[in-house]
């Protein structure tokens, strides 16, 4: 019996218009759609050259009647519904029947389907021409193979990305349905390889064949249902969150959606636990009446409209909020009763210190006197409700922060030719209240001009200073305004500058290889920086599917947090294509120098300002790493005109 309808003028009317094939992934998404709508189970899919070449997906789902499957080629032909009101309760994945249709118009299309009970056809349509219907091998389901997708379209085809940032596409859209149909097992091969599999064990099993194992340990399993929206999956727990949004999926009513109203509900529940370009981990089925819900208004039914908004943002807002807060409701909407785990001290929020960095300042505590340390443990326990342990990190990081020097006692009495050494030892050691380098400033570094407006320093005379910030330096009928802070940041910044540049790369082998994993966006961005990571003396080669393990660092860089520099490369993967790793570490250098530079309001010796004045060598026309001005200059007639000595 004929299955497939072809839609009359006044249904197709009310589906929107729109590119349904601009890239390979949008065909592999379509084909996909398609299986899971005939009841598939297995799905393998097959790509070459990033699905420029060829695209192939298999299925063990219902199968297409042979007297369907010339109507398959055809626009608006669809299973999926028959009449204008069907759209109204769209219960499938696919329902414009424009999928096969914009496929074939532009590649190579073959069909090879069964039905139960039947025998085995297929029919190929090549640029929209349809060929005859021909018996064929198949035991189920269907095999749909794409070759040559915009061959005759040479136009578009010059749009695509490079075999590997498609290849990078499909792989993302892969991942979501197998995290969105976690019942379903499959297969996913490139050029060859396989990729990635499922085995349709549920979502457990499908979250670690994604993400690793180790995820399920750092989320909540939720199963919650409020005022008729029901919400299940994982969510990160308060202390688990990811450099980027490409850890996000949401799924709803079965169907993968990117929707602002949901994403500001989940990023306002976590925005009290999150710190500054960190974003939560979640994998949220929500199921809402199909009434309530438009999926027919985007092309690509990449989004959805709610009737109602502000209900939607308030029941998912405050089932993720009562769980991270640890509410009494919680324990309805955790998954076996687990109970939510106590909230722990934003000490190191507050006070800038990450968590990832807690390991070294443990490390400090060892040249600290013992009892001293106790004291802060003892303070912090009670007032913080932790553990002993916990208490122990707390008190390092606070006594670490205390411990910093005061004066600025790195310029004392010591020759020039020791200066800039000893004044930016161990600099690189940058804390979480630091510019992240992805995101950061664009520092005028390389638009610093070699000298200006020189002086000569000896016939320059001292003044004094204002505000502890100032220095005042008089030469001849002309007042210069040095701005502490900001030249010796200028100075730090110009002799580590001139050490990265000379230096022959030296290697320190870590105690420990660092591992860490990376999703199919994370992957293609590192496997292009690889070269660049390597020259600058990181010891960097993949381990194993997705993952990759670094065993040597620079020298000058050995106590770098190596967690957090990865991870502030991997934040941004659009913003760093183009970016070089030779830039963001000039970045994290200029960041290194303000840190550590002596700041406004610092008393100095006279000692020490007659060293920080010698090492400007009379150069006034100085910037700091950010652009800002280390000189600003005052002549005599100047201030007689403030005074109306002179008009």
């Amino acid at each position: 019996m004929r299955k497939i309808n072809i839609l009359t003028k006044n249904v197709y009317n009310r589906i929107a218009a729109g590119e349904v094939v601009d890239r390979p992934y949008s065909a592999v998404k379509e084909l996909i759609e398609n299986s899971l709508d005939a009841g598939a189970t297995e799905i393998e899919i097959y790509i070459e050259r990033g699905g420029k070449d060829l695209i192939k997906i298999t299925d063990n789902g219902g199968g297409i009647e042979r007297d369907d499957m010339r109507a398959a080629f055809l626009p608006h032909a669809t299973s999926k519904i028959a009449v204008a009101e069907d759209l109204d309760n769209i219960l499938t994945l696919g329902f414009r029947g424009e999928a096969l249709a914009s496929i074939s118009s532009i590649s190579k299309v073959e069909i090879k389907s069964v039905t139960a009970g039947n025998s085995a056809y297929k029919i190929t349509c090549e640029g929209g021409k349809i060929g005859e219907i021909l018996p064929t091998a198949l035991e189920r389901g269907t095999e749909i193979t794409v070759r040559d997708l915009f061959y005759n379209t040479p136009v578009r085809a010059k749009f695509m990305k490079t075999d590997k940032k498609e290849e990078t596409d499909i792989t993302a859209f892969v991942t979501r349905y197998i995290l969105g149909n976690p019942q379903v097992s499959f297969k996913y091969f490139t050029d060859g390889k396989l990729a990635l599999q499922s085995f349709g064990g549920g979502l457990d099993e499908a979250v670690a064949q994604v993400y690793g194992a180790k995820v399920l340990n750092e989320c909540f399993k939720i199963d919650a249902e409020r005022n008729g929206v029901r919400l299940r999956g994982f969510i990160g727990n308060q202390n688990f969150f990811k450099p980027t949004k490409t850890y996000q999926s949401v799924f709803l009513n079965g169907r993968y959606i990117v929707n602002n109203t949901i994403a500001t509900a989940v990023s306002q529940a976590y925005a009290s636990y999150a710190m500054k370009r960190q974003f939560p981990f979640y994998i949220l089925f929500i199921d809402v009446p199909h009434d309530s819900v438009d999926v027919n208004v985007h092309p690509s039914k990449a989004d959805v409209r709610f009737v109602d908004n502000k209900f939607v943002f308030g029941n998912v807002y405050t089932v993720i909020s009562s769980i991270l807060d640890g509410n009494a409701v919680a324990a309805d909407f955790v998954v076996n009763n687990i109970k939510s785990p106590e909230i722990k001290s934003t000490f190191y929020k507050t006070r800038g210190y990450a968590v990832s960095n807690v390991n070294n300042m443990v490390k400090n505590s060892e040249q600290q006197p013992e009892e001293d340390l106790q004291k802060l443990i003892d303070k912090y326990k009670p007032e913080m409700k932790v553990d002993t342990s916990e208490a122990r990190e707390i008190a390092v990081a606070a006594k670490t922060e205390e411990s910093e020097p005061r004066e600025f006692d790195i310029l004392k009495d010591l020759p020039l030719d020791e200066l800039m050494p000893k004044a930016t030892n161990n600099i690189l050691r940058v804390t979480d209240d630091s510019v992240p380098l992805a995101f950061g400033p664009t520092y005028a570094m390389d638009n610093f001009p070699a000298k200006q407006q020189a002086i000569d320093y000896s016939a320059c005379k001292y003044k004094g200073n204002l505000f502890n910030t100032y220095l005042l330096y008089e030469y001849g009928e002309t007042v210069y305004m040095i701005d502490q802070h900001a030249a010796h940041e200028r100075l730090i910044f110009d002799g580590l500058m001139k050490k990265l540049e000379e230096r022959n790369i030296v290697c320190q082998p870590l105690l420990v290889p660092y591992i860490f994993e990376t999703n199919a966006q994370e992957e293609r961005i590192l496997e292009e920086k690889l070269p660049v990571l390597r020259s600058m003396g990181f010891g960097i080669e993949p381990f194993g599917v997705g993952s990759y393990r670094i065993d040597e660092v620079p020298v000058d860089l050995q106590e770098i947090d190596v967690k957090e520099f990865m991870g502030e490369i991997l934040a941004d993967t659009e913003g760093l294509k183009d970016k070089g790793l030779d830039e963001i570490l000039k970045d994290r250098i200029a960041t290194a120098a303000c840190k550590h530079a002596v700041k406004g309001g610092m008393q100095l010796t006279d000692g020490e300002i007659d060293a920080l004045f010698k090492l400007i060598d009379g150069n006034m026309g100085l910037k700091c790493p950010h652009g800002r001005p280390v000189c600003v200059a005052l002549s005599k007639r100047d201030i007689e005109k403030m005074f109306k000595r002179i008009v």
